[in-house]
């Protein structure tokens, strides 16, 4: 057993923070070997400790073993169980399970028990002892879903056993006529439960439910069954094989079967597809695991959601594959690649602890690219005039390296860079330098991809000559018989040339002079075998192959002195009191070559006491030792320090203190709760005796506002009552003890109240204004009568008789913010217990300090038609106007108003304000400001005011049509019907008698027409356009004159014949027209002629016409003609002409009244037939309205 290793230490083991193993734990390749037993539920499995004792471990639990050697032993098993060797990712797994009749490993390979003993270098297997009674565990919600106490891990153990390698986990098709069958009778199985979960749910299940973890096939092996995976039954008690066990191990089997169709829905997923492939990336992507197995599909038993596990191979298809990515997304992005190599990867879908078999692998190779950086070139070999640098080629990353580039700074140092070498060459030398001259140089290499970047930058020197004189080299420690020094490289010296330097020492009383005591090329050396307390002299010189250097200043060292001796043992000196004593001492013999610099001095209490106190530590060598308490024995012992250490300690004095009176007692306490007229205290003893036993105790009685204390109680007890007490008053008990010597001092008193009350009435609260808007109020603890003040209520207002709560809480102060500037404000505070409330306090007045003026609240345009001023344009001005905030405590001087421009305006004390001078059609953001001797206020809300456009200018006014009552006038380029929706309004005026202008159109259109005018009169007309702007200027007076009117229509002419060829004509007769004469033209048609011709032209009403012809058709009208006298000239307005008269000549019959009455019946008919027809058009007319009045009735209203 001494050549094997510990055994399990189970301390750790049986700890449930231990975290869970993982895997793999060692390669299977590698030099040790892993072996997990597996102890399922309800079993037992026992090892030996370290320390011979045996400790038993129960299941569920998973104990890791290591072999030694990387051998596989064999494992021997009690009866009635069987191994199970599974290998995962080079981690061998042995599961002991117990061995039932319908257990089948399957593709397991069984290890029996080897008749030979174990082999050596391994420690047999521990004894497995008889199970234990089965456990019940509570109920789990599915499969996969057990708690973690069902599943320990263990870590940190190493038992070793044998195992046998030639056994692997092996892996059937999951698309067999098997595994169909098993996943059809899981797709049934999860219906049927469906209306059976509740059921189960309530009642516990035979064993715990398992975890089952999927397999994977990486580099060729089978990995990631888990133990609780592998398990086709659990161990059955050796006395229950009845239908308990069988129904439970058939559950298990049925569970496996379940496990397995999952794991054959999880193993049907297609390979990875690689797309994007740079030289140091890919993208891959996968589709979810098919459900689609041997033709049927069933939907109700596909997951909603999987998790993936990416695995790539960089050392080909059967290589070694690693873990880059778990997660549930379907598209990774892998990065970190590396160039031009050929990757294999896998996906392998998981869902509820269970994996699936790894997909085919796809591979892909990245992309050539530049190569990586190279190291630093190094030195081969260096002279005063050249240098010789080597240097490593780095990888070529898929691309063969074409050139290496060196730079160098051509030893400037002022970082600059230039080639010196170009080639493939892997060493370059550079000639013509200067000695000790200092170059920089960086590399990079070049394929045909490009150039990598440059290497870090490395600092060489040529060799020089001898060094220069060395600094003198200084002190870093002393010691008592050694010094140890430092020195620095001589300046100007290269980093990388080998320089050596010679120590030398003098000692003064041996009359050598310097001696060399240290030889080589360290810049440290500590010298020894030195005496104490003694001075000397060191000096250094470098030199190298060039020669050596002066030698350094010499400088001069003390070693330390040694530590001093043993003082003499202290003594006292004078009289021992109760509480002091004063104690003196001699200094040692030896002080080890140095000055004593303070003696300690140390004391403990007690005559055997070993707790050591210092309490002295100084130059003089007594010491008053004060503070002590009487009666008690204390030891004291002395040592001393000086520059050379701390010597021992000297002998004990021992000294013992007189007894005193005791000391003070601490305060009386209240036993029990108080009464109202009685209150039961108890108290201890002194904590200082005085180094004598107590006798006595005395209490005495006060109350708070008589100071007259009484003695209530003495005697040798520890408590007492007191009565005849006040309610509700506070009382002070203080209470002395005494011994032999007498009484002591009095205890501190102890306030009790014995009815508690309400709190009294709090001090004026202190108010103080940090700032205008902010103030602190502070208040102190009032008087609490018995019990502690649990809240504190402030009141704030700003009226006097009308505050309100502010605050309630424990706190003694609170800030208040948002108040108004220059303010007056009111508070009181009241403390509450838990008794009640107390008065309130006194109210204190304060005011705010005056601030800044308060925002400008308000803000708005004046309309065009508030404003009076008659400078005012609405294309260059704006008008605005605000409320007056409030000043807050200091009058407003003025406002700022920005309204864009560099600098604001700054205008009085006003509340309007007219912004002129601005640009037409222009939109400003306006904001003001007040201001008042404490600076500016906050700007107000910002309103955005544009100016309107310039009016327009006036049209040109012309008259298109004119008459002796109207005038048609009309202007700019518009149509005579305008839309109201235009911008432009024109004003037409026109002077009146009084000789004003008066409006005579306000509208959008371009044409007016004049009416009721006077004929023959001169008008004046003017007009201006308005929009949104205002109104234009106005333009020049325009005047036009009404014609003279024509004379009215005449009413038809009357004719009487007269003969047979003679008739006569009369008509009506009209007044002269404002003084002009009248005149009447009389016109004929006869027969068929298409031509009226004037027969007469006169100031006649009437005419005789004698050229009828017999049986001819005649046709007459007459007109007025006013004969106008004008300054111009004479001028003829002709009115409308008559009706026609139609007159026929016809032979005279002997009746003398036939001729006129057939005129005047063919008249009377002509007036009738117009009649007639007037009327038809009346009567049309009114049809056609009553049929669209009786459409509009039944179509649209209806």
């Amino acid at each position: 057993m001494a050549e094997h290793p510990p055994l399990l230490d189970t301390s750790q083991i049986l700890t449930s923070d231990i975290s869970l193993l993982s895997a793999p734990i060692v390669s299977a390749d590698g030099t040790q070997q892993v072996i997990l037993v597996q102890v399922n539920p309800g079993e037992a499995f026992t090892i030996r400790r370290e320390d011979g004792q045996f400790q038993c471990i129960t299941g569920p639990a998973q104990v890791p073993m290591m072999s030694p050697n990387g051998s596989v032993p064999p494992i021997y098993v009690p009866p009635g169980y069987a191994p199970q060797v599974i290998e995962d990712n080079g981690v061998r797994r042995v599961v002991v399970v117990p061995q039932a009749p319908e257990f089948h490993p399957g593709g397991h390979t069984v290890i029996h028990r080897s008749p030979h003993p174990p082999l050596p270098g391994f420690i047999p297997v521990p004894t497995m002892i008889p199970p234990p009674p089965r456990h019940m565990y509570s109920p789990v919600t599915g499969a996969g879903d057990m708690a973690t106490q069902y599943m320990p891990q263990y870590q940190s153990s190493q038992v070793y056993g044998d195992v046998d390698a030639h056994s692997t986990h092996g892996r059937s098709n999951f698309r067999d006529e098997r595994s169909s069958k098993t996943y059809e009778r899981l797709q049934k199985k999860l219906k049927d439960r469906q209306g059976t979960q509740k059921d189960k749910m309530s009642s516990p299940p035979s064993s715990p439910q398992k975890c089952p973890s999927p397999i994977s096939e990486h580099n060729g092996l089978i990995k990631g069954q888990n133990a609780s995976g592998v398990n086709t039954g659990l161990a059955k008690n050796k006395s229950g094989k009845g239908k308990g066990g069988a129904q439970m191990d058939t559950e298990i089997e049925e569970k496996d079967e379940e496990t397995k169709a999952f794991e054959a829905l999880l193993s049907n997923i297609v390979k990875p597809v690689a797309s994007d492939i740079q030289a140091r990336t890919v993208v891959l992507t996968w589709s979810p695991p098919s459900s689609f197995i041997n033709g049927e599909t069933d939907e109700t038993t596909v997951p909603e959601l999987y998790g993936y596990e990416i695995l790539v191979s960089s050392t080909g298809k059967d290589g070694k594959y690693k873990s880059v990515y778990v997660g549930e997304e379907t598209s990774v992005t892998l990065n970190d690649l590396k160039p031009a190599t050929e990757y294999h990867a896998k996906v392998q879908a998981e869902y509820n602890c269970i994996k699936g078999t790894p997909s085919e692998s796809e591979s892909f190779t990245t992309l050539s690219c530049e190569p990586d950086i190279p190291n630093p070139p190094r030195i081969a070999n260096r002279t005063k005039n050249s240098l010789t640098l080597q240097w490593k080629t780095p990888s070529d990353n898929g691309s063969k390296i074409q050139s290496f580039i060196l730079e160098w700074d051509e030893g400037k140092g002022n970082g600059e860079f230039c080639q010196c070498y170009m080639g493939s060459q892997k060493q370059f030398k550079i000639t013509k330098l200067s000695p000790a001259m200092g170059c920089k140089f960086r590399l990079s290499a070049k394929n045909e991809y490009g150039t990598s970047g440059f290497s870090e930058e490395v600092l060489y020197y040529t060799s020089g000559c001898a060094p220069s004189m060395p600094a003198s080299p200084i002190l870093t420690k002393a010691g008592v018989t050694w010094l140890s020094l430092q020195w620095r490289k001589p300046s100007g010296t290269p980093s990388d040339e080998g320089i050596s330097y010679i120590l030398e020492m003098e000692d003064e009383t041996s009359g050598y002079g310097f001696k060399p005591k240290y030889d080589g090329e360290d810049l440290t050396y500590t010298v020894k075998n030195l005496r104490r307390s003694t001075k000397y002299k060191f000096k250094v010189i470098a030199y190298n192959s060039e020669g050596k250097s002066n030698p350094s200043e010499i400088v001069e060292f003390t070693t330390c002195p040694d530590k001093p001796g043993v003082p003499i043992k202290p003594s006292v000196k004078g009289k021992i009191h109760s509480h002091s004593f004063k104690i003196t001492w001699d200094p040692p013999k030896d002080n080890g070559g140095a000055s004593i610099s303070k003696y300690i001095v140390e004391m403990a209490e007690g005559s055997n006491g070993n707790k050591w106190d210092m309490i002295y530590s100084g130059a003089t060598r007594e010491h008053l030792c004060d503070r002590l308490s009487p009666g008690c024995f204390y030891r004291l012992r002395v040592y001393c320090i000086s520059d050379g250490g701390q010597s021992a300690v000297s002998e004990t004095l021992l000294v013992q203190t007189p007894a005193v009176p005791p000391g003070p007692c601490l305060p009386p306490r209240l036993q029990g709760r108080p009464k109202a007229k009685e209150i039961q205290l108890r108290w201890g003893p002194p904590l200082v005796d005085g180094g004598s036993p107590i006798s006595c105790y005395s209490v005495e009685m006060s109350s708070v506002e008589k100071d007259e204390p009484k003695e209530v109680y003495q005697g040798s007890e520890i408590e007492c009552t007191v009565s005849n007490l006040l309610p509700g008053k506070t009382y002070s008990f203080r209470l002395h003890a005494a011994n032999k010597m007498g009484f002591g001092p009095f205890s501190e008193k102890c306030d009790i109240t014995t009815a508690p009350g309400p709190p009294d009435q709090c001090k004026p609260p202190q108010v103080t204004c940090r700032s205008a808007t902010c103030a602190q109020v502070n208040w102190e603890v009032p008087l609490n009568n018995g019990t502690d003040v649990t809240e504190y209520r402030l009141e704030w207002g700003g009226v006097e008789g009308s505050m309100q709560i502010c605050y309630c809480g424990p706190s003694l102060s609170y800030e208040l913010k948002g108040l108004s500037p220059a303010t007056t404000y009111y508070c009181r505070v009241q403390a509450l217990s838990i008794v009640g409330a107390g008065p309130f306090s006194e109210v204190v007045a304060c005011v705010t300090p005056p601030s800044v003026p308060a925002i400008v609240t308000c803000l708005q345009e004046i309309s065009d038609e508030d404003i009076e001023n008659p400078d005012y344009s609405p294309s260059t001005c704006l008008a605005i106007n605000w409320e007056k905030p409030c000043d807050h405590g200091s009058e407003i001087l003025a406002y700022s108003i920005d309204f864009g421009d560099k600098q604001p305006l700054t205008v009085g004390k006003v509340t309007s304000y007219i912004l002129d001078n601005l640009q037409p059609d222009t939109t400003y953001r306006i904001r003001i400001q007040a201001l008042n001797s404490l600076g500016a206020g906050p700007f107000s809300h910002m309103i955005k005011l544009k100016t309107k456009p310039l009016p327009p200018d006036p049209p040109r006014l012309e008259c298109v049509a004119f008459s002796h009552q109207n005038l048609k006038l009309k202007w700019g380029e518009g149509t005579p019907k305008i839309l109201s929706t235009d911008s432009i309004q024109y004003h037409l005026q026109m002077e009146d008698k009084n000789g004003r202008f008066v409006s005579l159109y306000r509208g959008p259109c371009h044409t007016y027409k004049v009416q009721r005018l006077n004929e023959s009169t001169s008008y004046k007309f003017c007009i201006q356009a308005c929009n949104e702007a205002g109104e234009g200027p106005l333009s020049q007076e325009y005047i036009f004159t009404t014609t003279k009117s024509v004379p009215a229509a005449l009413k038809a002419p009357k004719i009487e014949k007269v003969n047979d060829h003679i008739c006569e004509i009369t008509w009506e007769c009209l007044q002269p027209m404002k003084g002009d004469s009248i005149i009447y033209s009389l016109q004929v048609m006869v027969g068929k002629d298409s031509e009226f011709k004037q027969i007469y032209k006169g100031p006649d009403t009437s005419l005789r016409y004698s050229s009828l012809q017999l049986n001819c058709e005649y046709r007459f009208r007459v007109c007025a003609i006013r004969q106008c006298q004008d300054p111009v000239g004479h001028q003829d307005l002709v009115g409308p002409y008559s009706t026609a008269v139609f007159f026929i000549s016809q032979r005279t019959e002997p009746a003398a009244s036939t001729s006129r009455d057939t005129v005047e019946s063919t008249r009377t008919r002509r007036s009738l037939s117009d009649e007639q027809c007037a009327a038809v058009i009346l009567v049309l007319f009114a049809f056609f309205s009553i049929l669209i009045a009786f459409i509009i009735q039944y179509f649209v209203i209806k």
